[in-house]
């Protein structure tokens, strides 16, 4: 009955779908390509997600540990079974992974040793697995400090400057900061700069805990033991710490790469550890000073205070030491029939802190899916025209490593070749569907999640999705994941999606345990999942011409500079505005719509050789290089989008026009004019670009 259903939902979507004109295709190439999605969306198996994910997540798997070295030789099997061409890409990287030493204490008013791991439950039985490490940040400092302690609050950059504001002596004290408002590294480098000899951080019941509802093992939240681990690394580059912009090939290869003196790199200094916040009240419910803002409160039943007093000494020592490990990117390709050097490529990395059930493992089992059932239209000669890579990344967790050096190894390759990076860390890890895109790509996503229903639901991804809205809200791509080196270091169109929810992040107790009680107990969003972005590539696959939503450049870029100049008026009133901008997305709007008329009658018509097309699909490739700018960014030129960039302050969020931005936050009015030219050129550039692509189409 239950296949039955499937087919029948598949057939209904494929009668309304095949009336509609698909971007990209010649209307003589759509009733194969609706026939292709239909066969595609009946092969999406959901059951085998379920058995992927059960395999994946059996042991704890830390990069440069055996346990992952069973998780790649999984994924190289399923892969090649499936009919991929499977090649694994080694890379020695400079990181920790184990938390060597540590120890954290109370020295006085008593003495007391706290816990760093969470606790044994007899309902979850890998909780109890020897192989689990303590909580531990990865490249942390090493030291050995006691001093009195202050409350960060999130230890944000706002936070800091709020402490010395209000006069809070922070020089020699070991910080407490909760998790949240930015990423984890970010409290160490702050800390550090002012001064604190140590840090410790830990999950607050308000974020995470029994204020939001009940914890694990009867709820989702974070009990009192629960632990977030994570990377501290926050250098001004991504990826391997000793070789930025050249990838760390192989040490016993025979190519041989530069790589720098660990000493001469800017790793954070002062012993940081994390802990749960039954641990943490013990040094909160001790403090004794001023009262915090109230914005600052928790939620442990007491009122938190901004510094511990001369009495409370407390002890924090890490002994941690980084080494090279070997971190192996597994890559399948199926090969495009057609134009097997235009590439769409998906991926996750796999590797993580525990047993990695919702990170980064749903979207590791949600690709395999993925894999099969186009491997069986593939065996069956349904080939996509241009290739499908899919990419399992390693030491994401540590800096977002094994992906960055497998760009940097390829990058002018990709840069040529690839069409999108479709990222997937943890993209089947609750209910909720969601996505953040580059703006050409938008628009594929929300069409494809009107072809695919709901899981125990009549509706489609669609419905669910945008509620009562009439079109479900994209976000912006920032930082914290494997599309950093695609879309802000080359210039590859890149977006982030699936399904999300409560988790437990980073922590021993992300397991299939966990995920069958409160992810996804029916083990279905994967398949969805995997339906959804299966078509997403599927159409660039296989469009005509990439079905790339040109006209949503100048859309977008005329709301972000709106938002910019606000932002520049702010800090100073007499701004008249980016003049030389304005003027260039005059330009891109005009090119952007006679691109749109002429596509349109290029596809009705269907007159283009194969010797055009080439050439249109080539210059679309090139439309994001546009954005990329050799000089990069003033706090870090290894990022080189001036469109987009994660938030050099949190690390996470997502920064649109981070040139402009950038003067914003360090309240710099000096360099205006010159991102009003970097700017304005670049938007001419996409804009030629865009009128050049028009001239193609209708001649």
């Amino acid at each position: 009955m239950k296949l039955k259903l499937l087919y029948l939902a598949a057939a209904s979507l494929f009668s309304l779908s095949v009336q509609a004109q698909q971007d990209g295709f010649f209307t003589s190439k759509l009733a194969d390509q609706k026939k292709f999605e239909a066969d595609y969306l009946k092969a999406v198996n959901s059951d085998r997600f379920k058995v992927h994910l059960t395999e994946l997540t059996k042991n704890p798997h830390i990069a440069g540990t055996p346990e992952n070295e069973l998780v790649k030789d999984y994924m190289v099997q399923i892969m090649a079974d499936a009919g991929m061409e499977v090649k694994v890409w080694p890379y020695d990287v400079y990181l920790p992974n184990h938390p060597g030493k540590s120890e954290l204490q109370i020295i006085s008013p008593v003495q007391l040793t706290l816990s760093q791991k969470e606790g044994e439950l007899a309902e979850d039985p890998f909780s109890t697995d020897p192989r689990l490490h303590l909580g531990f940040n990865a490249f942390s400092g090493s030291g050995d400090v006691t001093a009195e302690v202050v409350y960060v609050n999130y230890g944000t950059r706002e936070d800091f400057m709020k402490l010395v504001e209000m006069g809070v002596p922070l020089k020699g004290k070991v910080a407490i900061a909760r998790y949240g408002g930015n990423f984890r590294g970010y409290k160490a480098k702050f800390a550090e700069q002012q001064g604190m000899v140590g840090l410790v951080v830990y999950t607050d019941p308000k974020d995470s805990g029994f204020t939001r509802g009940d914890v694990y093992p009867k709820g989702p939240y974070y009990n009192e033991t629960t632990i977030q681990r994570g990377s501290m690394l926050t250098l001004d580059f991504t990826g391997d710490p000793l070789t930025p912009n050249r990838p760390a090939l192989p040490l016993d290869g025979p190519v041989k790469i530069k790589r720098d003196d660990p000493a001469t790199v800017e790793f954070h200094t002062i012993p940081v550890t994390p802990i749960g916040y039954g641990a943490a009240k013990e040094i909160l419910s001790r403090m004794t000073g001023a009262d915090v803002p109230a914005s600052w409160q928790g939620g442990l039943p007491f009122t938190y205070k901004l510094t511990g007093g001369a009495d409370l000494k407390v002890r924090v020592m890490v002994d941690q030491k980084p080494e090279f490990i070997r971190a192996n990117n597994v890559v399948g390709t199926f090969i495009g029939k057609d134009h097997p050097d235009e590439w769409i490529i998906l991926g996750s990395h796999y590797d993580a802190w525990s047993f990695g059930a919702t990170d980064p493992n749903s979207g590791t089992a949600m690709l395999l899916t993925f894999a099969e059932a186009l491997g069986e239209l593939y065996k069956n000669g349904q080939k996509p025209s241009r290739s499908i890579l899919i990419g399992h990344w390693d030491a994401e967790e540590q800096g977002v490593i094994g992906s960055t050096e497998w760009v940097e190894h390829l990058r002018e390759e990709l840069g040529a070749k690839a069409i999108s990076y479709m990222n997937f860390d943890g993209g089947a890890s609750g209910r909720n569907f969601g996505a953040s895109a580059a703006p050409t790509l938008k628009k594929l996503i929300i069409d494809a999640s009107k072809e695919v229903i709901y899981p125990d639901s009549a509706k489609t991804v669609f419905e669910i999705w945008a509620g009562k809205n009439t079109e479900p809200g994209i976000g912006n791509l920032g930082g914290g994941s494997d599309h950093i080196a695609f879309y802000m270091h080359v210039g590859i169109p890149s977006l982030s999606g699936g399904s999300g929810g409560t988790t437990a992040y980073h922590s021993n107790y992300d397991n299939i345990h966990y995920y069958s009680k409160f992810s996804d107990p029916s083990f279905k969003m994967g398949g969805a999942v995997a339906q959804v972005f299966g078509l997403v590539a599927i159409r660039q696959a296989n469009a005509t011409i990439i079905p790339y939503d040109v006209p949503r450049y100048a859309k977008d870029l005329k709301g972000h500079f709106e938002q910019a100049v606000k932002n520049v008026k702010a800090m100073d009133a007499t701004f008249g505005g980016f003049d030389q901008v304005q003027t260039a997305l005059k330009a891109l709007e005009e090119s952007s719509e006679g691109y749109q008329n002429a596509i349109q009658n290029a596809l009705a018509s269907e007159k283009l050789t194969a010797a055009q097309l080439k050439k249109i699909n080539t210059g679309l490739i090139d439309l994001e290089k546009s954005w990329i700018d050799p000089k990069g960014m003033y706090y870090g030129e290894w990022y080189k989008s001036l469109y987009v960039c994660n938030d050099p302050f949190s690390g996470y969020a997502s920064w649109i026009l981070p040139g402009i931005q950038y003067e914003v936050a360090t309240k710099n009015t000096s360099r205006l004019e010159e991102w009003d030219t970097r700017y304005a050129n670049a938007i001419l550039d996409l804009s030629n670009k865009v009128k050049n692509l028009s001239t193609l189409l209708t001649n």
